[in-house]
């Protein structure tokens, strides 16, 4: 039993490699944070004063961070604050499964030490591990994230996964990524039945955590080192959608199945300082520790919107609480090629490069419609401050004209209320030269084999797939009606994500048209989009 625990502590460590646990001088955390990674310091400072104070965010993993209060190594670590820890579905007990690795996830997004501030050292952290458990574990793993998902009164905006399943240890026969692991099931199905963003350590290949990876309503992370001191290369270490090589196995059986891609976008992940249960510090490299960037930059986002609507402002509303307005904002604002200084580029902070430095316009996605993501950086290199700039305009929907910035979240379908298409007018000319980005989110829905009807996943339950409607984006001059005349579109079959970024060629008027192309389930599909482009000058 003993080897089967560590064999299966082994493949869950693959998501953050320890490259050392004590404590050494550095500031990586520091730079990851700020303006050469992600930019978050910004944020926490005027204007914005932006902390996650507030917001309610998740972590689920094997083991969990310290309590102070209720553990032993908590009693030397005040700057790392849990509101509250869980085993499974129960309240944790003192001492029990407090976990490096989980305290130092945690630290990356909730401390509050001067030195090594996290991404959101004011929001609420809620853990739960799911202690070391035999072969086939992904009925706890989902128990422990509903369990998380249900805290704070239900309204917690995001959980962290730095951690997942080897495809050697899922019981299906041949088990391929697919999307229809009980894990990766319950991931989804949680995303829409609680409202939360999971954002997942991306990590593929080795035989090392790829489920759930294979998911569609969340976010999957690689993980960026410096060049220069600017977070912005892929690190070796994170192998990708497609992996060439993986060690021991066939690297097709570490991908999606089919042309489906994996990486959301990246994030800083390589040789990060952060804190441990009991204070001391520690670095290590891995997807394990990208993961937390994004999750707490959630929190800040959030927290602005939660501002917003608070104080009644137009544009606003509980819509902005919608985990795939999150993903949205967060995809579209990611940094591709680093702006000139003119604007252009929609004033991006970094070019960001692969493992064999090709930016985003060498990459198939670039060149083919059907293809919304490059394999190795998603959209690009995550940035907190401009996520606030891409959710700072607020909703505009399709009967009037939009600014050149802002996010929808809408329905399009096969009936009356829900029109095949929606079409987002740009209310301004756009520049010629300049570039638009554009994202278009939705979800798969998973259905769950209630057994007993109490609508929440018990140990035993399962759930149904119940498929993909295909929503399709393009990108049209205002006055054109017909798709097959648009400058460019994206147009994937398999993916729960159209991502466009597309050079505009004549100043003039255009729009974006949100098409309902084929229905796998309801008649209906409620999507997030968000835009970011330059008017003309």
């Amino acid at each position: 039993m003993m080897r089967r625990l560590m064999k299966r502590r082994f493949a869950w460590l693959l998501g953050g490699l320890t490259l050392s646990l004590i404590a050494t001088p550095g500031i990586a955390l520091i730079t990851s944070v700020g303006e050469n990674g992600i930019d978050a310091r910004r944020l926490h400072a005027e204007p914005y004063n932006l902390t996650g104070r507030k917001v309610a965010i998740g972590q689920v993993e094997i083991g969990r961070p310290a309590l102070f209060g209720l553990d032993k190594a908590a009693a030397n670590n005040l700057v790392v604050y849990a509101t509250r820890v869980f085993h499974l579905d129960g309240l944790a007990r003192a001492d029990d499964y407090v976990d490096g690795h989980a305290a130092n996830v945690a630290s990356v997004m909730v401390s509050r030490d001067k030195s090594l501030t996290g991404v959101a050292p004011y929001a609420k952290l809620y853990s739960s591990a799911v202690g070391l458990v035999e072969r086939g574990g992904q009925p706890q793993e989902c128990l422990a994230a509903q369990t998380v998902a249900l805290q704070n009164g239900g309204d917690l905006r995001a959980i962290n996964f730095s951690f997942g399943e080897s495809l050697e240890n899922d019981p299906r026969p041949d088990a391929v990524l697919d999307g229809n692991a009980l894990l990766t099931q319950c991931i989804d199905w949680s995303a829409n039945e609680h409202n939360v963003l999971y954002v997942i350590a991306g990590n593929q290949g080795r035989g090392g955590i790829p489920i759930p990876t294979d998911n569609f309503n969340g976010v999957n992370v690689s993980n960026s080192k410096q060049v220069d001191g600017i977070f912005r290369k892929l690190d070796f270490s994170s192998l990708g959608s497609n992996p060439t090589i993986v060690i021991g196995r066939d690297p097709a059986t570490e991908s999606n199945v089919g042309p489906r891609r994996s990486i959301s976008f990246m994030a800083p992940g390589t040789n990060i300082e952060m804190i441990n249960p009991d204070g001391t510090r520690a670095r290590a490299t891995g997807t394990s520790f990208s993961a937390p960037h994004t999750t707490a930059t959630v929190a800040l986002i959030q927290e602005y919107g939660d501002r917003q609507i608070r104080a009644g402002q137009p544009n606003w509303s509980l819509d902005a609480r919608r985990h795939e307005v999150t993903k949205a904002v967060l995809m579209n604002s990611a940094d591709k090629l680093e702006d000139e200084g003119d604007g252009l580029l929609l004033g991006m902070t970094r070019t960001a490069i692969n493992h064999t430095n090709q930016d985003w316009l060498a990459s198939d996605a670039y060149q083919d419609a059907k293809i919304p993501l490059e394999s190795d950086l998603g959209t690009g290199h995550l940035n907190a401050y401009r996520a606030v700039q891409q959710f700072q305009p607020g909703q505009w929907g399709p009967d009037a004209p939009v600014p050149a910035i802002a996010w929808d979240y809408r329905t399009v379908g096969t009936t009356d209320e829900a029109p095949e298409y929606r079409d987002y007018v740009f209310e301004q000319p756009l520049q010629k030269g300049s570039y638009l980005s554009a994202t278009l989110a939705w979800n798969r829905r998973v259905d769950l084999q209630d057994a007993n009807n109490n609508k929440m996943f018990d140990v035993g339950e399962t759930f149904q797939d119940q498929g993909l409607n295909n929503l399709d984006l393009y990108l049209m001059p205002a006055d054109e009606e017909d798709t097959d005349e648009s400058i460019w579109s994206s147009v994937s079959e398999v993916d729960s994500v159209e991502h466009i970024f597309n050079q505009i060629p004549e100043t003039g008027r255009y729009k974006l048209r949100v098409v309902y192309r084929d229905r796998t389930h309801s008649p209906t599909q409620t999507y997030a989009i968000a835009w970011w482009a330059v008017p003309a000058r």
